[in-house]
């Protein structure tokens, strides 16, 4: 592991460090957990709403089949479907419940959107495209763009279905296909489906007492509502001039939106639960000649190197040299990369005060940013680093100088206490407002085949979630499942995580198309034996690593179900994306004929 170049915090200096996240932990728990939120259904569905197609086109329902059924067309479905193309599949179908492609980036456009991830490591297909990025940090427009590009450039579009929800899947033994039925009378046929529905998907609203009473205008980032407030990402938001605006929420969307609100509002509340994290941004324009894209492969090398330094492995050269790799010890503690010389003991020690270290930095920079002393010690992170997803902003502290922005602090009362038809309550005080805008992020795991949401029935009638009820989930690498043949899931469950999750889904995508190819080439089943399933879930356990001391210590948030610990088992490769990578290409090297069943043998099985 390496420590990054700062003091070293004394015992005593740790020991009051621990106690004050203690505190400020306590202060921001609540028996509730994540009970606290609501979803967008019911008489709250209208958040969700697609803003972008007001009028959805008639078609009539669709009863063919084709090669490939893609669920979800961000980029998961599109990397999907052009892994796809380029193994001669032809007919692939994306099926996506915005109007076009994007996914996140199709619905999330409001003010200040940009990437957090360097651009040139986190668009995917830069190779295969052509294209070299604007910015280092792209705004949402320049990557839904982007997915459009990729989209186009593989036809993707061609047999796609938009402002369509699938509503099932189900296995027919006697054709061997997967009958796709969706919210708009379709029930087509696929012989392989993919499912790449994102975990971060659903917005979610806090329950607040009293949110359907406001009188006000509502609505949430995920759906920004410039009829109302005018501008674009870009700003000018000329509707917001003489309103009182309140903004629940101070996470990764919060930190961009608050700015823009600021230059435009009449005055803005900002309601705090939590601060965030936030380190320099310094974003600035880039040329092909900043980011080495002289040669052919220039962006798979870029990436490659990012993705192995914020895995824990040694690289000769720190290509993107950003906040994300320089604090790659800190952000990935847990890998066992990070942990291979020296006792555990050592390494936590070793981690603690490199953590404390980084955050006094990060709280050193409120104080010499924000010019009020009671703003800036409420907007002071009291947690380890790697609690919450790290922030990043030049323009988030500065907007806490300006006289029309107030920061609301709501730990002691574990949020806001209820809305009224007028405003927010807080406390003693009532903050009267014309417009409540929620910036509450998205419930985790609440779409797709997962959260029962999407009902998967496989042989035998069999539902994926109850086959996996008692034992909990089961797969080979994340992708497949037995009993349910040729289908493929793309997402992090006991599969590979990373801070740029773009790159993780484009190495799923491959591996999901080179399955789907040797599929076709013997004429087979996708479908792994139990004892395959046993043996990685294993494997997965093996160098599990201890996440407990650690997540039972921060701050409540998705990360920890809000204080609840992390969820039991298994849930990711230990050793990193990067080595799991590797594993996944000898797998299909050595290995891949193994899950590759003839009709006759997948049905005994």
């Amino acid at each position: 592991m390496t420590i990054p170049q700062a003091p070293t915090p004394t015992p005593d200096e740790l020991a009051a460090l621990r106690q004050r996240y203690r505190l400020e932990r306590e202060r921001r728990v609540r028996p509730d957990g994540a009970r606290q939120y609501r979803a967008t259904e019911a008489e709250f569905g209208y958040y969700a709403a697609d803003p972008y197609v007001r009028d959805v086109p008639e078609r009539e329902p669709m009863h063919d089949t084709v090669d490939v059924a893609v669920v979800g067309g961000g980029f998961g479905g599109i990397l999907a479907g052009a892994r796809m193309r380029q193994q001669g599949l032809e007919r692939v179908r994306i099926v996506e419940k915005g109007g076009d492609f994007g996914g996140t980036w199709y619905w999330n456009r409001y003010p200040g959107i940009h990437c957090d991830i360097e651009s040139h490591v986190y668009l995917p297909m830069l190779d295969e495209t052509g294209y070299v990025p604007e910015w280092k940090y792209a705004p949402g427009e320049e990557i839904r763009r982007h997915a459009v590009r990729v989209a186009q450039k593989f036809n993707l579009g061609s047999d796609a279905l938009f402002s369509t929800a699938v509503t099932s899947l189900t296995w027919d033994e006697a054709s061997g296909t997967w009958i796709v039925a969706t919210d708009r009378g379709d029930a087509f046929r696929a012989t392989y489906v993919v499912t790449a529905t994102g975990t971060l998907s659903e917005p979610k609203l806090p329950g607040i007492p009293g949110i359907e009473d406001f009188k006000g205008h509502t609505f949430h980032t995920s759906r920004w509502d410039y009829a109302y407030t005018g501008g674009t990402p870009d700003g000018g938001l000329t509707g917001l001039s003489h309103k009182r605006v309140g903004i629940v929420g101070t996470g990764a969307t919060g930190i961009q939106v608050i700015p823009m609100l600021a230059e435009d509002a009449g005055h803005v509340y900002v309601f705090q639960r939590t601060p965030s994290t936030v380190d320099v941004r310094a974003n600035r324009r880039t040329t092909a000649r900043d980011v080495g894209a002289d040669h052919d492969g220039w962006a798979r090398e870029r990436r490659e190197n990012y993705l192995r330094i914020v895995s824990g492995e040694t690289a000769e050269q720190d290509l993107v040299a950003d906040r994300w790799t320089t604090s790659a010890g800190l952000l990935e503690k847990l890998l066992p990369s990070f942990r291979r010389q020296g006792d555990r003991k050592a390494f936590e020690a070793a981690y603690e005060a490199a953590d404390a270290a980084k955050m006094n930095e990060l709280r050193a920079r409120v104080e010499q940013t924000v010019t009020d002393p009671d703003t800036a010690r409420k907007l002071k992170p009291w947690y380890r680093y790697a609690c919450k997803r790290p922030a990043f902003s030049d323009k988030y502290y500065p907007a806490f100088n300006r006289g029309n922005v107030t920061l609301v602090d709501t730990a002691d009362t574990h949020g806001i206490e209820r809305v009224t038809e007028h405003g927010v309550v807080v406390g003693d005080t009532t903050y009267e407002l014309d417009c409540l805008i929620f910036a509450t992020g998205f419930s985790v795991g609440t779409s797709g085949i997962h959260s029962g949401k999407l009902p998967v029935h496989g042989r035998g009638g069999t539902q994926l979630l109850h086959a996996w009820a008692r034992q909990g989930p089961r797969t080979l690498h994340g992708f497949t499942s037995n009993g349910f043949p040729n289908l493929i899931q793309m997402g992090s469950l006991q599969n590979a995580s990373s801070v740029n999750f773009t790159h993780i889904l484009d190495e799923q995508a491959v591996h999901a198309a080179a399955l789907v190819a040797a599929a076709e080439a013997e004429g087979a089943l996708i479908e792994p034996a139990r004892e395959a399933e046993d043996d990685w879930i294993a494997a997965l356990a093996k160098d599990a690593p201890d996440h407990e001391w650690f997540h039972a210590e921060c701050t409540p948030g998705y990360y920890n179900r809000e204080g609840r610990g992390r969820p039991n088992g298994p849930t990711a490769y230990p050793h990193g994306a990067f080595a799991f990578h590797e594993l996944l290409k000898r797998w299909r090297e050595e290995s891949m004929g193994e899950i590759l069943q003839t009709r006759s043998s997948a049905q005994s099985s």
